[in-house]
């Protein structure tokens, strides 16, 4: 991602401010060269040349690693159906799992689940409150049911005992 330019080339311009890049380093990344200060993740503003030696893009969107995982998961795939997940789709979120809205539903009756429902996430498996799975048939080394509400904000409280997702 980072290249030493050639002294007495002509300076390039960047693909971030349009400026020409007359520093000694340039990033090149996404087939275009960029200010070290001007490549910057689309979300949290990081330079992504301080951060690391890789970045992503999305939709238009470039992101550092953090923000990509946090949007996309770790595949940039929904973890009920497998598909991708396109970059301005909204998706819901839960225990650090991506879904599309059409595929977070529970696993039992097949109701989508909407922002306000409450759910159980039992071993990746989602539940309504309704068909939530019987203390009987959990074994004893399965970790105990957790309610989640669903809810439209873009933050959740790690130190919480219910577990919540995002939308």
């Amino acid at each position: 991602m980072v290249n030493n330019q050639p002294a007495g080339s002509a300076p390039r311009p960047c693909a971030g401010c349009g400026g020409k890049i007359s520093d000694r380093f340039l990033l090149f990344s996404m087939e275009r060269y960029w200010h070290t200060r001007c490549l910057k993740c689309s979300c949290c503003q990081a330079q992504l040349g301080d951060i690391g030696t890789s970045c992503y893009s999305k939709g238009g969107m470039i992101l550092c690693r953090s923000d990509y995982i946090r949007l996309f998961g770790h595949s940039g795939a929904c973890s009920a159906c497998g598909q991708s997940i396109p970059a301005n789709e909204m998706v819901m979120r839960a225990q650090g799992n991506v879904y599309h809205l059409k595929c977070f539903s529970c696993a039992t009756c097949r109701n989508r689940l909407m922002p306000g429902d409450r759910f159980h996430y039992v071993n990746g498996t989602i539940f309504c409150e309704h068909d939530r799975p019987g203390a009987a048939l959990l074994s004893s080394h399965l970790p105990p049911l957790q309610s989640s509400a669903v809810l439209t904000d873009q933050k959740v409280n790690a130190s919480e005992r219910s577990r919540q997702i995002e939308r």
